[in-house]
Order: structure tokens, then sequence, then C-alpha cells
């Protein structure tokens, strides 16, 4: 965890250049975030999530999904997830019916993973149903909004990016 500045007083929050409280920040973007999804999810309805899966399969299906032939290695790098975790997800949805695994035709160590053809239906037509919901609430938005929307995505990819770095550089003081 970053260590606070050294100008802050003890007991108090983070306050950004801008005066607004860091945890109010983290308050709005992730109520934002969750209502959006939530929202989504109402209407366009959750490809993968049921009590059968857990949230971490559900991801990792629509990431197979969205990219039909990812490896294993490639998956739980994309996920932040351990290989081996990866692969008790495969060896279950393959019994389960959900992901076919089949091994790479240059490299037959590497297995490359897809969903099976109802699986991959099913998450098509999710993940077109909740483009096609925001890109009509887009088209809603004054040109203004669009463009302060843009900035925000730039902010939140930066953001995640930050995070990211934070997470290698955890990882290496714990080694």
């Amino acid at each position: 965890m970053p260590a606070p500045s050294p100008d802050a007083e003890p007991g108090l929050r983070p306050v950004g250049h801008d005066g607004v409280e860091s945890g109010q920040m983290f308050s709005l973007l992730f109520g934002a975030m969750g209502r959006l999804r939530r929202q989504l999810g109402r209407i366009a309805g959750r490809s993968f999530d049921g009590p059968e899966l857990s949230a971490a399969q559900a991801e990792f299906l629509r990431l197979v999904g969205r990219q039909p032939g990812v490896s294993v290695k490639a998956a739980a790098a994309e996920l932040g997830l351990a290989a081996n975790s990866v692969s008790t997800f495969v060896t279950a949805l393959v019994k389960a019916g959900l992901v076919v695994r089949e091994p790479d035709l240059l490299d037959r160590r590497m297995m490359r993973l897809s969903l099976t053809a109802d699986a991959q239906q099913l998450a098509d037509s999710t993940r077109l149903r909740r483009q096609e919901l925001v890109s009509w609430a887009v088209d809603q938005l004054t040109a203004d909004q669009r463009a302060d929307l843009r900035r925000g995505l730039d902010v939140i990819a930066t953001l995640t990016d930050l995070l990211h770095e934070q997470e290698q550089r955890e990882k290496g003081e714990t080694r």
C-alpha cells in the first residue's frame, strides 16, 4: 500500500488536487459502476451468472466467449488469477459442458479454450443485447456528455493501469 503523503495529518483522509476526498471519489466511482452493471444485468440478463457458477467462473466464461482460442496462461493473466486456478475452472467447466479444450496446432503442449456452441451463443446474445442498450443510451446523451464520458473512460483506464502497477510492486515486495 502506498505510504500516506508526508503532509497529511494523522486521521484525515487524503484529498485530491480538486479538493474531493479520495474516499468520496471511491464511493462515487463504485456506486456508479455498480449501478450501471446491475441495471444492464436486469435489462439484458446475465450470460453465466447463477448459483452453479462462482463469479470468477462466470467472468472466465465471458472472457473465453470474447476471446475464443485463448490459452489457460493468457486467460489467467487477463483475469489476474493463478494459472492453476484457471486450470481447475477449465476442468470443471469442461465437465459441465460449457468449455472445449483443444491442443494448440503449433504447440501440442498448450491448450486452447473456447465455449461450446450453446455457451458461445448465450455469451454472444447477452453481449449483443448489452451493446445495443449501451449504444442506445449513449446516443441519448448530448455531445458534451459523450465527450465527458470519453474522458472519464480514459481516466478509468489510467486508474486500472495504476492499480496494476501497484499490484506488481506489491507482488515484488512479497517475494
